[in-house]
């Protein structure tokens, strides 16, 4: 009712004031105009708008209602139409082209292919996911620089190791045994005292090259590591073998038993020839006799130091009436070599025997002609079973170039150095080691995290993060932890090719503390991993290529290319740090005296468990040295050398020295 009654008041008013209409105007089309007008009663509450034919405008003008914001309104769309005219239909205007869209191929850069030492760590730049960070990867690459070791290091540090080989005493084990005793069947015990375990083997040999072995772990318990007397941890030793033997090896023990009660007497067929390995610092006099010089890795006991700890364990074997002799007293580096000497293929010998793990050691074959002590005095010589002409000599090249004047050097290596229990010395292994090369990561981590231009592990905020998060470091983070990083972090990075580095960023923050890491921060740690690594492992090189130069055994020499040089190694770096033998090779194809086709002769063959097998196969060639049948295995003589912790070769010759010591 209300509007009907507004209507009729506006209509009346029309009439009243407007001119008489044309005739032809009642016939003309209406045109309907929108325009803003008071609102009437009804539609207060109403976001419809109202029509008003043109001929109401000249009342509403007239009434002052809405001209001056209906002029606004007019010039508004004007504007409007001439940029939508400018921006639809101007040539100049380029067209948008998205550079991706749903139905093109995604680009590489997504999913990298697998890492290999002869391509790129990534196949293009990753999208920077943090402008505030550009400078980020530029600091991670300039750190990359440092560790860098080129062709030219490479040949130089092989001709001082070469060098230093030449100038040093030789510790020797045995002759050569490998292809004397590659057909030899047998059971044999081997036992590893390395740390806080203690390990029991028994090593079947089937004459083939290959072997069965049966083994048992057991924590050793604290109070025993610092025991009052020696005689209580030795005697726990002895009583592991024989549950081992009742376990294991019953039938033999119980027959050895009912033999001794019958006879007194015992032939040396029915008793277990033991391998003895022994991971602490002695000085070694024979080849099962070694007086402990100190303990390490945890154990005080005092009335065990300078005394022969072979004799201290057979004295408790003795106690319990068990079949076992104390044969030999190993070392992990010769055990490698003679385990992988046992089961390589073919006919060829193996010229060396390398760690490449925690720690780095090499042993290999060296003519007796070549070993400067031996040739000096015939006394020296005659010590020794010449009649193979070949001796094992332990390097201990972890002590190569303590001086400093060919092995590379950063603020990182010299910072780690100044903070070890063992200052100046190991400086190839403190650069090429499992247990070192974590800690020199997380020294460059933790420099960068501190940087003021890298800010790593640092987002200004959630924005700049392509994780939509913000980077955090947990205060107990591992990276403010010396020795907090291991090795494994860096095998991790090194393998990881997924989209985004997930695997990368997964391991920052369960094993460092680093959460919501971005892309560009795991894209940097993988470059400093890399970089880290393959320095490690073209230092290896440097070792095994001296060792193939200094005996003869490279082309340029006299050797034929048919001929193979055959290699064992052990160690968690090279058994399973991704791409470490490819690097290794790269830097031997460098090597002058080498080339591609020396690199190609070189056979490298993984020998696992040197302080099981390899401890039995050294058990074997002392029975046969104590049978009076062992051709081809040299006798030792009486010795006094320092050997550093469980690194040294079993044989020394008197007053001998490590190489690099």
């Amino acid at each position: 009712m209300k509007l009907r009654n507004w209507r009729v008041e506006l209509q009346s008013a029309r009439r009243a004031e407007s001119p008489p209409q044309r005739p032809d105007e009642t016939k003309a089309p209406t045109k309907l105009g929108l325009i803003m007008a008071p609102t009437p009663p009804v539609f207060e509450a109403s976001a419809v708008p109202l029509r008003f034919l043109h001929s109401d405008v000249a009342f509403l003008k007239k009434t002052g209602r809405g001209s001056s914001f209906s002029r606004a309104h007019v010039l508004s769309f004007v504007v409007l139409l001439a940029v939508l005219f400018l921006q639809l239909f101007n040539p100049d205007v380029t067209e948008y082209k998205p550079a991706w869209s749903p139905n093109t191929e995604l680009p590489d850069v997504l999913y990298p292919s697998p890492i290999s030492p002869n391509t790129p760590i990534f196949s293009e730049p990753y999208p920077i996911s943090r402008p505030a960070k550009m400078t980020l990867l530029d600091e991670a690459r300039k750190v990359t620089e440092e560790f860098a070791y080129s062709a030219e290091d490479v040949n130089r540090g092989v001709k001082a190791f070469i060098s230093q080989m030449g100038k040093g005493n030789y510790q020797t084990y045995c002759g050569d045994v490998m292809l004397n005793y590659a057909q030899t069947r047998g059971l044999y015990l081997a036992v590893d005292l390395g740390g806080t375990n203690f390990r029991v083997c028994s090593i079947q040999l089937h004459g083939n090259t290959t072997f069965s072995l049966t083994q048992s772990k057991v924590a050793i318990p604290r109070d025993l590591m610092i025991a009052k007397t020696s005689q209580e941890l030795f005697s726990f030793l002895a009583k592991q073998i024989e549950t081992f033997l009742q376990t294991h090896h019953n039938d033999h023990y119980t027959a050895h038993l009912e033999r001794r009660k019958a006879s007194s007497s015992t032939t040396t067929a029915e008793i277990f020839q033991l391998g003895f390995t022994f991971s602490f610092p002695v000085n070694q006099v024979g080849l099962n006799k070694g007086t402990l010089i100190r303990w390490s890795k945890g154990f005080d006991i005092s009335d065990a130091i300078d005394q022969d700890v072979c004799q201290l364990l057979q004295t408790e074997i003795d106690a319990l009436h068990l079949p076992v002799k104390v044969a030999a007293l190993v070392n992990d580096t010769v055990g490698t070599l003679m385990a992988r000497s046992y089961t390589s293929p073919g006919k060829t010998g193996t010229l060396l025997g390398a760690i490449f793990g925690t720690g780095t050691n090499g042993a290999y074959v060296e003519k007796l002609s070549k070993i400067r002590k031996l040739t000096s005095t015939s006394s020296s010589a005659s010590a020794y079973d010449t009649s193979t002409g070949e001796m094992i000599v332990n390097t201990e090249w972890g002590s190569f170039d303590n001086t400093m004047t060919v092995l590379p050097n950063t603020p990182y290596d010299i910072a780690l150095d100044a903070e070890s229990v063992n200052p100046g010395v190991q400086m190839f292994e403190k650069r090429v080691s499992g247990m070192f090369l974590g800690e020199i990561l997380r020294r460059v981590l933790l420099s960068l995290v501190k940087s003021s231009t890298a800010q790593l592990f640092s987002d200004v905020d959630s924005s700049t993060n392509d994780g939509h998060s913000t980077t955090t470091i947990a205060a107990d983070s591992a990276l403010y932890k010396q020795w907090g990083v291991d090795t494994s972090f860096l095998s991790i990075c090194q393998a990881d090719s997924s989209p985004g580095l997930r695997a990368i960023r997964q391991s920052l923050s369960k094993d460092l503390g680093v959460d919501a890491a971005s892309t560009e921060d795991a894209e940097a740690v993988k470059l400093l991993v890399n970089a880290i690594g393959k320095r490690s492992a073209r230092l290896s090189a440097v070792a095994i290529a001296a060792v193939v130069i200094n005996t003869g055994n490279n082309v340029q020499k006299g050797a034929s290319e048919d001929d193979v040089v055959d290699i064992g190694v052990d160690g968690s770096l090279v058994e399973y740090y991704p791409g470490f033998e490819d690097y290794i090779r790269e830097a031997l194809r460098e090597v002058k005296d080498l080339g591609e086709s020396g690199e190609k002769r070189i056979r490298i063959g993984i020998a696992k468990d040197g302080s099981g097998v390899g401890a039995a196969l050294i058990a074997l060639v002392a029975a046969k040295m104590e049978e009076g049948s062992g051709s081809g295995a040299g006798t030792e003589s009486g010795a006094g050398v320092r050997k550093e912790d469980g690194a040294d070769p079993k044989n020394y010759e008197p007053e001998g020295q490590d190489w690099f010591g």
